[in-house]
């Protein structure tokens, strides 16, 4: 078999989200054949992502029908540096947990997206960005300090299979957090850049509620891969949730989608539902917007109970569990489909119109 066979065998593996075949989209980075040996490197960009996983499984299969074991790899370009040092190489994907205020769950929802993707298999970090609040360690119960290496760099405690950064770690547990913008800058590329985070598929970034100097600070120093929004259903929180809305799109970053979080309340006596925030308010902002919509999460008290007691309930079993499993399995979904549009954008754009 040459090279010219394997691209026809994959050319009956469709992309499910870009609507056609992976080779039409520059979805193969190459194809070597030597021998009985094929190995092809796919332009996949989320590892662990159920939609990816499918394709390289499609892949596989098809090759199989052929009696070919194929060496699958995947990588996507290099993001842009401008000519400097990149800022976190080693990490594929950031992705950036907002809300347009306070109150919304927006550390939890970020807790359980991060042991989300690590219980899918996926290399996973945690950076505790919001430094006026910082409650992720309270939530995956990290009391450890991180270590210092020689270099004065530190090495992040992991719990739950994640790596940990906190603005928590470096103030006493009481202390007030004030600072200025130009402290909240230093700080913040400080527990960025002087982390030793290792290889990363994913890096959740739980960001203080609102549109602050530590927002601006992220995305003009880290290349974020896109962002999440929390929300409720009611429409103060929705109102604030735009203010969020259009600070990504001042800045070029990608919104992956809203999270609605606090919605039905199953009473656990009598098992009747109670919306006590509104109903529908995230789904309706996203068809407002053109926004892809994440999931409901319920108003569980397990998920507060979780929270306090450092058991993410993404990890539990039930309903509520099964929501947020859903949630984090859409968010990686949709970080692939980011890269898989770019990829294809930029082959499109390499290649000479047709008469």
């Amino acid at each position: 078999m040459d090279d010219d066979a394997v691209f026809d065998l994959l050319r009956t593996v469709e992309d499910p989200d870009l609507g056609d075949d992976i080779v039409s989209l520059g979805l193969v980075n190459e194809v070597t054949v030597d021998g009985d040996d094929v190995a092809i490197d796919l332009a996949l960009g989320a590892p662990y992502s159920p939609t990816e996983t499918a394709i390289a499984g499609e892949v596989r299969a098809v090759l199989g029908e052929e009696g070919i074991d194929p060496e699958l790899s995947a990588s996507v370009p290099d993001r842009d540096s401008g000519g400097e040092e990149a800022v976190l190489p080693n990490v594929k994907n950031v992705i950036a947990v907002s809300s347009g205020k306070g109150g919304v769950g927006k550390s939890t929802i970020a807790v359980n997206i991060a042991a989300g993707l690590s219980d899918l298999g996926a290399r996973v970090g945690l950076f505790d960005a919001d430094v006026y609040g910082p409650n992720v360690p309270r939530m995956v119960d990290a009391d450890e300090p991180p270590m210092t290496t020689e270099s004065d760099t530190l090495v992040p405690p992991e719990k739950h299979g994640v790596k940990l950064m906190s603005m928590a770690f470096l103030v006493g547990e009481d202390d007030p957090v004030i600072w200025r913008g130009p402290m909240v800058h230093k700080v913040i590329t400080q527990l960025t850049e002087d982390v030793e985070w290792g290889h990363l598929d994913y890096l959740v970034v739980d960001l203080p509620p609102g549109t602050g100097d530590t927002q601006l600070t992220m995305l003009q120093t880290m290349p974020v891969t896109g962002s999440v929004i929390v929300t409720t259903p009611q429409d103060v929180a929705l109102d604030d949730a735009r203010k969020g809305l259009q600070m990504f799109a001042r800045h070029d970053t990608v919104v992956l989608g809203i999270a609605e979080n606090m919605a039905t309340f199953v009473c656990p006596d009598c098992g009747s539902e109670h919306d006590i925030f509104g109903e529908g308010g995230g789904r309706e902002f996203t068809d407002e917007h053109d926004l892809p919509f994440l999931g409901s999460i319920p108003l569980d008290p397990a998920i507060r109970k979780g929270g306090d007691e450092g058991e993410p309930s993404v990890l539990a079993e039930g309903e509520t569990g099964d929501a947020l499993r859903e949630l984090t399995e859409t968010v990686a979904n949709n970080t692939g489909i980011v890269h898989r549009r770019a990829a294809s954008a930029a082959v499109a754009e390499r290649s000479p119109p047709t008469e």
